[in-house]
């Protein structure tokens, strides 16, 4: 069966890791120079995340893994140049968040089942964002943002739902990669802040506080999930309608 885990990769694969890298390097560093998409001061859309997205639903989690990590990694190398952030934050994070899409978007869900894995999910963060406020390292209003931000997430999944009824997996998937994901990013980038100075294309800064992880978390998934939410069901439709045999059976009408 096309797109799952098996272990190894085929010839095909392999051409597919290629393009998934060439057209995300691409295309994401066009959207940081703001040609493809618009760009107001920092705030960047990001559409360019559902690239590696559709790679890996439609050939599996280890193309759309490797695919999004090769072409972070030379989109970085093409924007701020630090080598070691990227090899720490940006490449592993995008692995595991398109290998997770990758190994969940083709399944069926129970629309209850998926509803509720994604507000398990979001508890978690939230959970931790009110005990860390509790204890003093997160400020009031960078509190709030996150729990309006896990609180949005819940709504744009239910409205992603809605539209595209049969997807659930895709939407579980990218709710539960991007949260790994930019689980990752915040963390090791606060981490690295802690010894090596940032550049200055990302924000730059030295020893940040504890709540900068939660910002970069927090920008990094609410700015990315719309787009694949949105873009993935009708971009994979289109794929499957074209290429019938790269359908799951479900999607073909149980065949």
């Amino acid at each position: 069966m096309v797109g799952w885990f098996r272990g190894r990769l085929r010839a095909v694969d392999v051409v597919a890791t290629a393009l998934c890298a060439a057209l995300y390097a691409t295309l994401g560093y066009l959207a940081w120079l703001g040609i493809v998409c618009p760009a107001v001061g920092v705030v960047r859309f990001w559409p360019v995340v559902v690239v590696p997205a559709v790679f890996a639903t439609l050939f599996g989690p280890l193309v759309g893994g490797l695919g999004a990590a090769i072409g972070i990694f030379v989109s970085d190398m093409l924007i701020h140049g630090d080598a070691l952030l990227s090899l720490t934050a940006g490449v592993p994070a995008n692995f595991i968040c398109f290998f997770i899409v990758g190994y969940l978007g083709r399944r069926q869900f129970n629309p209850l089942k998926g509803a509720l894995s994604v507000v398990l999910a979001l508890t978690a963060p939230l959970a931790a964002a009110i005990a860390l406020y509790a204890l003093g390292s997160l400020s009031a209003d960078v509190t709030i943002v996150f729990s309006v931000a896990c609180y949005a997430c819940m709504a744009c999944y239910a409205v992603a739902v809605k539209l595209a009824s049969g997807w659930e997996g895709y939407h579980v998937g990218s709710v539960l990669g991007l949260l790994a994901g930019s689980t990752w990013i915040g963390l090791t980038v606060w981490a690295y802040s802690q010894f090596f100075m940032l550049p200055a294309v990302v924000g730059g800064g030295f020893k940040l506080p504890i709540w900068a992880a939660a910002v970069w978390a927090v920008w990094t998934f609410s700015t990315e999930m719309p787009f694949q939410l949105a873009l993935g069901p009708p971009i994979l439709e289109a794929c499957f309608r074209a290429l019938p045999h790269m359908a799951p059976s479900w999607w073909r009408g149980g065949e």
